[in-house]
């Protein structure tokens, strides 16, 4: 009955947004009610889940996103976008561009959050798309393809971390199974899948479409990479440094507060304000004036992920995740295909990859601990699993939707889809390679 309901609600929510027309955000708080209400939430409690579930998304994502947006537009109009994506085209050719994005997403995918990594590189491939005529689904999708694959299965993200340390396994050994694994989802995911999405029409966000100035107005390219990337940089320093002297309790600390993601956004825009506006002679006040323009434009995105987040915190609160692990628990299959079907309906139902994830660690760590499954494919396949058909439940769909500009329809035809696939392929992956270790 609770996966009839669940099914339901989230039927019911596709009718409003497609159909009915209704604002994603008022459409997730009316259904967030519904459902909660539906899966017997005490009243009293129902619209404390849902400001909490609004809350805790919100939180975590605000600044990050705000800041991103900020930064994204300022690479824009300085002409630091067009810097990159020129020099990326005389590289590899418009043939291969969409493989010069997506080297560039898994690189920077490995240290970065999903959502910091999705603002950050969002700019660039509007830029290419704009600048040289070419859709932005096919040539994007294959860089959102390595964020996401990095950040559902690779550690030092925090699932893959999480359940690193829950199993006992280890960190570099899941990590280089990870690397063997990721690539050819990313490569099937992206830019193969992604050939057959020439013909959707996105019209992405104007506040990323760059002014096209000049070559000699264009800040130069060393300037347009440190700046555009600096967040990735510090985020990597940071990452390693704890690992290289482990002994330091202070440099710990500085890691943790420099490493943070809203801090390392805040330092990105401060440098950038100078080295892409003060210092090519942008004026302060037009500067604010970009960075407010950018808020404007992703206001409507933060509603529909903290919409998101009171969905999934109300299906959660109704303990969900626990009746689907539980009945799928003595099913006689194979304990890394298990975990997977746990972790995919999970992520179909709840819609967080993170929530999927730890959910299903808690089922399944008697048979990891046990010895009956190698630990670090275990991570690998919930990891996968977690990834599954992302869908309207889920704050990334939303902000890849709102970002590209999408409708519904097509939305699923190419950013779900895309998962699914990063989620088949990584199970074949970690099949695969449970043959030989």
């Amino acid at each position: 009955m609770t996966l009839f309901i669940i099914a339901g609600c989230i039927l019911f929510l596709i009718v409003l947004v497609t159909w009915g027309k209704t604002n994603a955000f008022l459409a997730f708080l009316i259904v967030s009610l519904l459902a909660g209400w539906l899966l017997g939430i005490p009243l009293n409690k129902l619209a404390v889940a849902v400001e909490k579930g609004m809350g805790d998304t919100l939180g975590a994502l605000t600044a990050v996103i705000m800041m991103g947006a900020m930064l994204g537009k300022l690479v824009a109009e300085s002409g630091a976008a067009q810097q990159i994506a020129s020099s990326l085209m005389k590289v590899f050719g418009t043939k291969y561009i969409q493989w010069a994005l997506m080297i560039t997403g898994f690189v920077i995918g490995i240290p970065l959050f999903y959502n910091v990594g999705f603002v950050l590189m969002v700019p660039l491939i509007f830029s290419v798309s704009y600048q040289y005529k070419l859709p932005a689904v096919y040539i994007g999708l294959p860089m959102l393809a390595s964020l996401s694959v990095t950040h559902g299965y690779l550690p030092p993200h925090p699932a893959p971390a999480a359940l690193v340390t829950q199993f006992n396994a280890s960190m570099g050994l899941t990590l280089l199974y990870g690397l063997a694994v990721a690539i050819p989802a990313i490569i099937i995911a992206g830019p193969v899948y992604s050939a057959t999405l020439k013909k959707i029409i996105a019209v992405p966000l104007q506040t990323f479409k760059p002014v096209i100035l000049p070559e000699d107005r264009l800040p130069g390219l060393f300037n347009s990479l440190l700046s555009s990337l600096l967040p990735v940089i510090l985020l990597i320093v940071t990452t390693l440094l704890p690992f290289l002297f482990p002994g330091s309790t202070l440099l710990y600390h500085l890691s943790a507060f420099f490493g943070n993601a809203m801090v390392v956004m805040l330092i990105a825009l401060v440098v950038a304000t100078f080295s892409l506006g003060v210092l090519t002679g942008m004026p302060m006040k037009k500067i604010m004036t970009v960075y407010e323009s950018a808020v404007k434009d992703v206001a409507m995105i933060l509603l529909i992920i903290a919409g998101a987040g009171a969905f999934k915190e109300v299906l959660t609160a109704s303990g969900v995740s626990d009746d689907i692990a539980g009945a799928l628990h003595r099913w006689p299959l194979h304990p890394l295909l298990l975990a997977w079907i746990i972790a995919a309906l999970i992520r179909v139902c709840i819609g967080s990859a993170t929530v999927a994830g730890l959910t299903t660690a808690g089922i399944v760590a008697p048979m990891v601990l046990a010895g009956d499954v190698n630990p670090n494919l275990m991570v690998l396949s919930i990891g996968a699993g977690s990834l599954m058909f992302s869908h309207v439940n889920d704050g990334g769909f939303w902000l890849f939707k709102e970002y590209f500009n999408l409708s519904v329809k097509d939305t699923i035809r190419s950013w779900s889809f895309m998962e699914t696939i990063v989620a088949i392929v990584g199970l074949g992956g970690v099949m695969l390679l449970s043959m030989f270790v």
